[in-house]
């Protein structure tokens, strides 16, 4: 059973609708979070790092906000895991930890 508030109905025409301007922000801001992400893994200048850093968390904020808006108003929805899914992802995960360069100093 899927986890989602009660859809707000919006108009359905060719002209976009508050749903359809939500979806198209959320979608910018994933990308936004994605690319300033790749810059940080790659910045060597200190100060333009930490600049990036706090656009980056803006955006990432921002990103969370409509996430939530979209969520409330029905649009977006979660598939709860069941304890099988969640089982599998811990082995598979688990099994990981192995290929850990400093296996000692994890806990």
């Amino acid at each position: 059973m899927a986890i989602q508030n009660q859809e707000k109905q919006v108009p359905k025409t060719p002209q976009m609708n508050e749903r359809d301007f939500l979806n198209d922000m959320l979608t910018t801001e994933k990308y936004m979070t994605s690319s300033y992400s790749t810059f940080l893994h790659e910045a060597s200048h200190q100060q333009l790092y930490q600049d990036v850093l706090n656009i980056f968390t803006e955006t990432q904020n921002c990103q969370r906000e409509l996430y939530n808006l979209m969520f409330r108003k029905g649009w977006y929805k979660l598939e709860p895991a069941n304890e099988q899914q969640l089982q599998q992802a811990y082995q598979q995960f688990q099994g990981y930890t192995n290929q850990f360069p400093y296996q000692n100093t994890l806990q």
